[in-house]
């Protein structure tokens, strides 16, 4: 059995790297997916597909329909769904893809720090499972194969 995991959350460091590192090293048969890391691209991939924008409203909305599309696709293909939320950004994409991921009826791992169970408490409450580390995750993932 392989399992396809949707990393939901911010993309400035490196903890998507560090997990599918995790999970190589465990021999664990994951296969990973997620939203566009590279965030030039994400922000830019509007006036690739469809030119030029005359606003920077109109420039985030054409990025935001495909990078829409994106998600929908690959969370709707996903096994599980893991969502990170750090302190340094905010993080109203994780909560979305989170809540997505739940109405999909995807199980949810959330990671998050105990400073932060206030507000994501409602859903936390949600999710399969709240841990704080990637590491814990990996873990709860390496359960199902036991």
């Amino acid at each position: 059995m392989k399992l396809t995991v949707y990393l939901a959350g911010e993309i400035h460091s490196p903890w998507r790297e560090y997990l599918r590192k995790q999970a190589s090293e465990r021999n664990l048969p994951l296969v990973f997916t997620g939203p566009m890391e590279d965030h030039d691209r994400s922000d830019n991939i509007g006036e690739e597909i469809l030119g030029e924008q005359p606003n920077k409203v109109l420039k985030d909305e054409t990025a935001s329909s495909i990078n829409n599309l994106r998600t929908q696709i690959l969370l709707s293909k996903s096994d599980v769904v893991i969502a990170y939320f750090g302190e340094k950004y905010k993080q109203w994409n994780s909560a979305m893809d989170a809540a997505t991921a739940i109405t999909l009826n995807k199980p949810v791992i959330l990671i998050r720090d105990e400073k932060l169970h206030h507000p994501l408490k409602e859903l936390s409450n949600k999710a399969q499972i709240v841990v704080e580390t990637p590491e814990q995750a990996l873990q709860a993932l390496s359960y199902v194969f036991e």
